[in-house]
């Protein structure tokens, strides 16, 4: 009899100790944190050994774990190109594409359009994320993320750099001549940004107005975009997000750069699908 462990704990180890997130195991694999969570748990049971430390809001991987991984994902590596080998690629299954709200709705959608106007065989599915722990190249092809490129086993290709500015509604904007015209209107803020509204502030010359302004916070850019282009504040968005936008102006032409960037992101140890270099070559020749 086998005295390997069954493969969904094997799985949910892999998936969990390379997202360091029960909760984002559990998205990639089509089960719940829970269920995730009870399978490490079997699993550790099983070797006699702990595999991760769990803190209130995070994990981190044992001695243990972090020197079983590289011979789990490599297995699982190896099992789905064994498999391309074997059987090839089906012809039916879309290329996922995994990224923001707001870059699909901006960036990605026309390119997206003039590709399948070229290549309408080719079926696409998007997947929207949000929050870092929606990333992980389990399930996606492609993924778009913003952040400073620090992640591995992985290929990318960047963007271009991003320069961070006000944006409102036209009729907001009638009333802001100087980056002084800020004080008593709706500074809107979206989490997750490395540079925000203080950086730009400062780099304005009007740091203290943040004081005199009032705030708003959403979790991602396209509330933040939604309410500045109703007249419900200002939103500090990208530049290039406002490539195709005509209800939204910049009032000012003052940009901050930012350390963080966009990246086109795909698996550097898997074998690509034809239909998904397809893809990444599309998007890659589309960079400006």
């Amino acid at each position: 009899m086998s005295q390997l462990p069954p493969l969904l704990w094997l799985q949910a180890f892999e998936s969990a100790a390379r997202t360091l997130s029960f909760t984002a195991a559990g998205n990639e694999l089509g089960v719940t944190q829970a269920a995730i969570s009870q399978r490490v748990r079997l699993l550790e049971d099983r070797v006699g050994q702990k595999l991760f430390v769990r803190h209130a809001r995070s994990l981190t991987l044992t001695p243990a774990g972090q020197a079983w991984l590289p011979s789990i994902h490599d297995a699982f590596v190896r099992i789905s190109e064994g498999t391309l080998e074997v059987f090839g690629s089906m012809s039916e299954q879309p290329v996922t594409l995994r990224t923001t709200p707001v870059i699909q709705q901006s960036w990605l959608a026309p390119r997206l359009i003039a590709f399948h106007r070229a290549y309408p065989q080719v079926a696409i599915r998007l997947v929207s994320a949000i929050w870092p722990d929606d990333f992980g190249l389990e399930g996606a092809d492609i993924e778009i993320r913003y952040g400073k490129g620090e992640w591995t086993g992985v290929e990318m290709q960047s963007l271009g750099e991003e320069q961070l500015l006000p944006v409102c509604s036209h009729g907001v904007a009638e009333q802001l001549t100087t980056p002084a015209d800020l004080a008593g209107h709706t500074l809107l803020h979206a989490t997750g940004f490395g540079v925000g509204w203080p950086g730009w502030l400062q780099e304005a010359g009007v740091a203290h107005l943040e004081a005199q302004c009032w705030s708003m916070t959403c979790d991602h850019q396209v509330m933040t975009l939604a309410l500045a282009s109703q007249g419900g504040g200002i939103a500090l968005t990208h530049r290039r997000l406002l490539e195709r936008r005509t209800d939204l102006v910049a009032p000012f032409e003052l940009s901050v750069l930012s350390d963080e960037r966009f990246w086109l992101v795909r698996p550097s140890r898997r074998l690509i699908r034809n239909e998904a270099a397809l893809v990444w070559k599309w998007l890659c020749d589309s960079i400006k």
